[in-house]
């Protein structure tokens, strides 16, 4: 499914559609935790949550730009590493190397 097919914009209240304004760290958080849902929602295409998590990073970077987007990458980046973390403590693992399981092997 490509993005012309579907519009995930649709989901998006209409004042912050067409907000200029900088993006505030709630947006990107709210932004953040959006394209997880999108990606993880959809359990019979994954293609299609693929295209609706790209199209709220491509909303992000409409709407704040670089400075968004860096942000973005720096809310997932923080949430996944206290993910590992309480994963790896379940598992009796130090983070890190948990880390290194699912990134470099």
């Amino acid at each position: 499914m490509s993005a012309a097919e579907f519009d995930p914009i649709e989901k998006v209240d209409p004042i912050e559609k067409f907000d200029p304004a900088p993006a505030s760290d709630w947006m990107i958080r709210r932004r953040a935790y959006q394209a997880v849902r999108e990606l993880l929602s959809d359990d019979n295409n994954y293609d299609r949550g693929l295209v609706r998590a790209r199209a709220v990073v491509d909303l992000v970077s409409a709407q704040a730009g670089d400075t968004g987007l860096t942000k973005l990458a720096m809310v997932l980046t923080m949430n996944l590493a206290q993910a590992l973390e309480r994963i790896a403590a379940g598992q009796q693992l130090a983070a890190s190397d948990l880390a290194e399981v699912w990134f470099v092997d």
